[in-house]
């Protein structure tokens, strides 16, 4: 084979090992989908972990968290902002569907993350920090002042009230948080701050206006195509995106998440604790049904493992937990009412003040709390009528029940003897003149021995 043919050869073989140059283009990196829809929670911060965990085994260039949130817990929120400035990828946070919005919570997890996106007539901010744990009274139009430096922060709270010194320090702090997100990502820093403050929001076109928002876009395709090519700095490095046409993967909760969902809800938290503190009262009242055990042992711990992921207070759990004593107390103790409107009025308070927290979508009804106040009371009245009626019943077992019983004598000499009676051997006194083989009647009880005359 001649020299050239050779050349020509390892040339051909050269051009063949050569990716084509659509080669990227066409086996994008995958783009994974998660969905937040609701108050901000324990479920959706192991959600997220998990999405982030899974996205990252598929080698995804890019998590896009599709949020519609009025708000939700401070913890669970800044679990959430810590996960995403660790992740291994870039994270959208993507305010859809249309109508949609990323309030309070969502704000905060907007600013943290890497791309901040909505869709038309979506809206975010009103990030004011409620107050946790206590009422919240009357304030002025504008209760603390606009927007400061860094540096005025601490003067803001100094120059407070007393009486409002908790809240503006838990202001400052919100407000200096959400700054130093808007510094790292590079967004508008002053607005993100007056919504702290000033619970102001604003529309999508308005986020957009004021770079609160890179990108608004009708749904995930448009934003996978407006963010191809864009330049994202994750951790140390730079990663640019190829987005357009990627393969898009929704990350769905499995019933993990949707069991947590459901009973870190407080309402049900709650209903989950009556079930099981009655259940658990209702067999040890009356021991054999097993069912009302089991049930109740399920529930009572279903129960203690959503309020150890929520924010509960101690007080609230203690009065509530009274007022079922209280309650339980009147039905087996003659109070005259006492003890009963004891118990209700600590359960009142107790449900009131269990969940230390008054986020949106947080909160526990005061109807509901009505309802179950109703029912505590309709339970224990029925457990109080079901322990009067057995109280009430002729005594079926034990000596007592031998009165007016039959049987022979087995063995008896000068008035004293044994007595089979009901399958029994009992020790027996009566007339002198019976005998063996007798038959005899129980006519009454002295001091432990059975009185007997003929049958």
């Amino acid at each position: 084979m001649s020299r050239a043919a050779c050349r020509l050869l390892c040339l051909l073989a050269l051009l063949l090992a050569m990716p084509g140059p659509g080669a990227d283009a066409a086996a994008p990196a995958p783009v994974v989908v998660l969905q937040v829809d609701g108050p901000i929670g324990p479920a959706t911060t192991d959600y997220l972990k998990r999405g982030l965990a899974a996205a990252h085994r598929q080698r995804a260039q890019l998590l896009v968290l599709q949020i519609d949130t009025p708000g939700g817990l401070d913890a669970s929120m800044r679990s959430i902002i810590k996960e995403i400035l660790a992740a291994p990828l870039p994270v959208a946070s993507f305010v859809a569907p249309g109508g949609a919005r990323a309030a309070s919570a969502g704000t905060y997890i907007l600013y943290a993350s890497h791309v901040a996106a909505m869709t038309p007539a979506s809206n975010l901010g009103a990030a004011t920090p409620v107050a946790v744990g206590m009422p919240v009274g009357p304030q002025p139009a504008n209760p603390l002042p606009p927007a400061r430096p860094a540096s005025a922060a601490g003067s803001a709270a100094a120059a407070a009230e007393p009486g409002d010194a908790m809240t503006a320090k838990r202001i400052a702090d919100a407000a200096a948080y959400i700054r130093s997100l808007a510094q790292l990502r590079g967004r508008n820093g002053e607005w993100a701050e007056r919504a702290v403050r000033e619970a102001v929001s604003l529309s999508a076109a308005e986020a957009l206006g004021m770079h609160v928002a890179d990108v608004v876009a009708r749904d995930v395709p448009d934003l996978l195509e407006q963010l191809d090519g864009r330049e994202l700095r994750v951790g140390d490095r730079m990663q640019v995106l190829h987005t357009r046409g990627a393969p898009i993967v929704p990350f769905d909760e499995d019933w993990r998440s949707r069991l947590l969902s459901a009973i870190t809800h407080p309402s049900l938290a709650l209903l989950l604790l009556m079930v099981g503190v009655y259940g658990l009262i209702f067999e040890f009242t009356t021991p054999g049904m097993v069912a009302p055990g089991v049930i109740g042992g399920i529930c009572l711990l279903l129960a203690l493992f959503a309020l150890q992921m929520l924010p509960v207070s101690y007080v609230g759990l203690a009065l509530l937990l009274l007022g079922i004593a209280f309650l339980v107390a009147e039905a087996f103790l003659p109070s005259y009412g006492a003890l009963g409107l004891g118990g209700l009025v600590a359960f009142a308070f107790g449900a009131v003040m269990l969940i230390d927290s008054e986020s949106p979508g947080w909160g526990i009804p005061l109807p509901f709390i009505a309802v179950l106040a109703l029912a505590s009371v309709g339970f224990l009245l029925l457990l109080g009528a079901m322990a009067a009626r057995a109280r009430k019943r002729p005594v079926v077992a034990g000596v007592h029940t031998l009165v007016g019983a039959e049987g022979d004598l087995v063995e008896y000499a000068d008035g004293e003897g044994w007595a089979l009676l009901r399958g029994e051997h009992w020790k027996v006194r009566g007339p002198a003149q019976l005998r063996a083989g007798d038959r005899v009647r129980v006519t009454a009880l002295a001091e432990g021995v059975v009185e007997v005359a003929a049958a």
